[in-house]
């Protein structure tokens, strides 16, 4: 069965970082390019970050280029995202995920939340 734990959100000002995690299970980890993605309440789901199999290339939305970094550890099953300088228009639920030949996984999601 394939799991996708997310974790590492939380509550944090403005300017803050935080780093979420997403321990992979049931399927070949090392085999898949991995995302993050996110939902803010009344908006669909963005593209946030992805990273290719073995880590060495990324891709971000431009909203979260310079900000975040998505980086993976495939002897752990692994993938981060650590987000720094947060903005209020960051809050949202993050989801890690990653698709097959037939259909999209993902986790449960962590929220985030930016605020005084």
């Amino acid at each position: 069965e394939v799991q996708l734990v997310e974790s590492g959100g939380g509550l944090v000002q403005p300017g803050g970082s935080l780093t979420l995690s997403c321990v992979a299970s049931g399927f070949r980890f090392t085999g898949y390019n991995m995302k993050w993605y996110r939902q803010a309440p009344g908006k669909e789901r963005e593209l946030v970050a992805s990273i290719t199999t073995g880590g060495g290339t990324t891709a971000y939305a431009r909203s979260v280029e310079g900000r975040f970094t998505i980086s993976r550890d495939n002897a752990k099953n692994t993938v981060y995202l650590q987000m720094n300088s947060l903005q209020v228009d960051d809050t949202a639920m993050y989801y890690c995920g990653y698709s097959n030949l037939w259909r999209d996984f993902w986790g449960q999601g962590t929220q985030v939340t930016v605020s005084l």
